[in-house]
This record gives structure tokens, C-alpha cells and sequence, in this order.
């Protein structure tokens, strides 16, 4: 039998575990939420000087089962890739106001893109926008073929684009969409031209 001291030390040994636990836990979701507030945060990257050219995003209207084509103006870098985050951005932007014609999950953005050779865009979602989307085929394939022809139609130099989340592949974006693979814009731009024609 096991002595009574070592009992209680044993069972302060066992508190002491448990409050480092729960302590850590604390600090891990204290720090996701750091993150997720620094990949919304505005990037303090200087302003683009020039004239401001027309822009053309494609937006998902869940309640139609459509996308259709808006023209807004700003200024964009001619840099592709800082170009190529303008427009990511400018499309969230829209998803992101009141109401939404495409509501995605709070916190949702673009945390990187890179520009491969042969036209390959590789574009970085932040885990807010995946583990927070609907699930649903119909609104991941158009919250897809939104971000890939918006992309398509305002950096002509991209051919391709591949989809991560937090730096990593991810098999679907909701349950349904596949992220595991490289969408070919002249693909997605039949299925735009299919989901404009209903």
C-alpha cells in the first residue's frame, strides 16, 4: 500500500499537470487569436502611386446560384503578385459587407501568394476562411471559381492556381471543393460562363 505523503504529493503532482494543461491551452488560443488578428490587419506596405484602372471581380450570388461579373475601381501594382493580393483582397472586401450576396467566416483572408513559373499562382488562405466556410458543394465550387476568374480576368499572366491553407495542402475547402489540386483557369472560366448562363 502506498503511503499517505506519497498519495498527496502524487495528487499535487496530478493538479499541478492539470493547471499546466489548461494554462497552455490558454496561451494557444490567446495566440491563434494574435494570429488571426495580424492576417486581417492591413498591410503597412506603402500606397500605390498611379491611376487607378478598372477592375473586374467575379462575385457568387448564393441566392441565384450564379456569379456575375462587377466592375469597381482602384489602384493596383503592376508587380504581379502584389497585384495579384489586390484583388484577392478587393473580393473578400466584398464577401465581408453587410448583407453579403456570399458571406465567408469572419476573419477570412489571404495570408500569401506566390508566383510560379509557367503562370502556376499559389494563393495562401488563413485558416479563418477554410474551417470557417459552409459547407455545401454548390458554395465552395463558386467561392472557388470566384477567387480563381477574379484572379484570371486582372493578372493575365496566370494560368493556374493552387490553393493552401496556413502554408499547407488541404484535401477540401468545406467537405466538397477540392484544394488538393491545381485549377486550370480556362476550365474554371467554362464553369464561370455555365454558373453566368442560369
Amino acid at each position: 500500500m502506498i503511503s499517505r505523503p506519497i498519495q498527496i504529493t502524487i495528487f499535487l503532482l496530478l493538479i499541478g499537470v492539470l493547471a499546466g494543461g489548461i494554462y497552455m491551452n490558454r496561451l494557444k488560443q490567446r495566440e491563434d487569436r494574435r494570429e488571426a488578428a495580424d492576417a486581417n490587419a492591413t498591410p503597412l506596405s506603402p500606397p500605390v502611386a498611379g491611376p487607378a484602372e478598372k477592375v473586374q471581380l467575379m462575385i457568387a450570388y448564393d441566392d441565384d446560384g450564379v456569379l456575375k461579373g462587377k466592375t469597381t475601381s482602384m489602384t493596383l501594382s503592376q508587380e504581379p503578385v502584389a497585384r495579384t493580393k489586390q484583388v484577392m483582397r478587393a473580393l473578400i472586401a466584398e464577401y465581408a459587407q453587410k448583407p453579403s450576396p456570399h458571406p465567408l467566416a469572419e476573419g477570412a483572408g489571404v495570408k500569401d501568394v506566390f508566383m510560379v513559373e509557367g503562370g502556376l499562382c499559389v494563393v495562401d488562405l488563413n485558416s479563418a476562411f477554410a474551417d470557417g466556410h459552409r459547407s455545401g458543394v454548390m458554395v465552395e465550387e463558386m467561392t472557388i471559381a470566384s477567387m480563381v476568374e477574379s484572379l484570371a480576368l486582372n493578372v493575365t499572366a496566370i494560368k493556374r492556381v493552387k490553393f493552401l491553407v496556413d502554408g499547407k495542402e488541404r484535401e477540401t475547402l468545406a467537405g466538397h471543393a477540392d484544394l488538393s489540386m491545381i485549377y486550370d483557369v480556362s476550365a474554371v472560366h467554362q464553369l464561370v460562363g455555365q454558373l453566368q448562363a442560369q
